[in-house]
């Protein structure tokens, strides 16, 4: 009996030791498929010959589009990379499916051809399915769209948009460098969750981010110079935050940030714009306007603009809609907490641009608060250097509060009044400015300088 019992406890043992090591085996297994399981891997496109794409210099979207097509076609790989030191030279668009991350070394370039003689509307880089794609990257790597190699093109009617997505959701670009083009940098139409950061743009020939009846967009930290039309603009778009960025132009373009409504029934009641440095923009600094056919001002309302440093907008003495922020046919702007040092025309002003951009109807009243507005220049046909001008008195309104006013040429209001604002000498402008406090809103003088860089 003993020794039975001693058989069926060893029996016991051996079964419990042997289960043990296949419970180890398995969890040493599943650790280790986990740590080869290739999800997330990288394809590589290189110039070198030891990419699994290899690129000569010509016609290189067909090896990047080979590249974008195997990840699209094996759901284990999500990653295309672009070998740095290396100009991808394109003659025909770049093809992106979803759940793909296309990206490069900064020293990576996809550079349009010479003489590409594309159709209009036709970008570099666009969504492998015509009906739609999502969550798509874009990171790392620059964008030359070889504008001078294209000279016979017009710039800002279509051709060679850098990137378009239509119809696309979860859009991510960021960490671009993207310069000289004929079109937009980045052009979204009927899409959603789209951000735009930390890229910087040079001189496209539309706009570098442009926002087509979409919704839930932020653009953050891009320094932006305009050639053309506007840094960060949205048309019949909403759920919008533009903020911490640097915009400036070079002589070219027009405003810094546009928001365009027409008479359609899209709603734009969620849109903020703030701690961002605008200067020496050709144009406005920020043109807003709701123009075209009959809508409800419920429609269009509630922007809110605030802690931005607007300095010396509107340099084109020629350009009507000079000015820090220009606006019309919105209803209950809030302008509040925003610096503005030498703008051109009028830092706030009610004023339509032509007479294709008229607001409907009127009672539209815009909230003014809390800014500080010094050195207002005169424009030729701006005007005369008001701090604020309502061009629009017939329709438009203002509610001034509590504002600060100095040193502005043309004087303090044309057709607006407040019982609140305070007129203070230089001095005092200039010690507020500088203080700690305003420092931490704006950084404007350390921004001013990295921005010129």
């Amino acid at each position: 009996m003993d020794e039975k019992m001693q058989i069926n406890r060893w029996n016991s043992r051996k079964k419990i030791i042997i289960s043990s090591l296949i419970l180890i085996f398995l969890i040493a297994a599943i650790i280790v498929f986990l740590s080869t399981e290739p999800l997330g891997k990288t394809v590589y496109v290189t110039a070198s010959g030891s990419g699994d794409f290899n690129c000569d210099g010509i016609d290189d979207q067909v090896e990047i589009n080979k590249a974008l097509t195997y990840v699209a076609e094996n759901p284990e790989f999500t990653t295309v990379r672009l070998e740095g030191n290396t100009t991808y030279t394109v003659s025909g668009s770049i093809l992106i499916g979803s759940n793909t991350v296309l990206e490069g070394d900064p020293t990576a370039v996809i550079k349009l051809e010479d003489k590409a003689d594309w159709p209009a509307d036709k970008p570099i880089i666009t969504q492998m399915n015509s009906s739609g794609n999502h969550d798509i990257t874009v990171r790392g790597f620059e964008i030359d769209g070889n504008h001078d190699g294209n000279a016979e093109k017009k710039r800002g009617a279509g051709y060679y948009n850098l990137i378009h997505f239509l119809n696309s959701e979860n859009i991510q670009v960021y960490d671009l460098y993207m310069h000289d083009s004929h079109g937009d940098g980045l052009k979204v139409t009927r899409c959603s969750n789209i951000q735009f950061y930390n890229n910087r743009v040079y001189k496209l020939g539309h706009d570098a981010l442009y926002v087509i009846y979409s919704s839930n967009v932020e653009a953050w930290n891009n320094r932006i110079t305009c050639r053309t039309n506007s840094g960060l603009r949205i048309y019949n778009s909403n759920y919008v935050k533009f903020y911490n960025n640097t915009i400036n132009s070079e002589g070219e373009g027009g405003a810094g940030i546009q928001v365009q409504k027409d008479g359609s029934s899209v709603v734009m009641d969620d849109i903020e714009i703030f701690n961002n440095l605008l200067y020496e923009t050709n144009a406005a600094g920020i043109w807003i306007t709701g123009y075209g056919s009959k809508y409800s001002k419920d429609t269009a309302k509630d922007i809110h603009i605030h802690n931005n440093k607007i300095y010396r907008t509107g340099t084109n003495q020629g350009a009507d809609w000079a000015g820090g922020v220009v606006l019309s046919g919105f209803q209950n702007t809030l302008i509040e907490d925003n610096l503005f040092d030498g703008c051109y025309g009028a830092a706030i002003a009610h004023k339509r641009v032509s007479s294709a951009f008229t607001a409907p109807e009127s009672g539209y009243t815009t909230i003014v608060k809390n800014n500080i507005i010094i050195n207002t220049q005169p424009s030729h046909t701006a005007g005369k250097g008001y701090a604020i001008f309502n061009k629009l008195n017939n329709t438009h309104s203002f509610i001034l509060e509590n504002n600060c006013l100095s040193n502005n040429t043309g004087g303090n209001y044309l057709y607006a009044n407040s019982t609140s604002d305070v007129n203070v000498d230089n001095g005092y402008v200039e010690q507020v400015s500088k203080s700690e406090s305003m420092r931490k809103e704006f950084r404007w003088t350390e921004a001013l300088s990295a921005g010129t860089k």
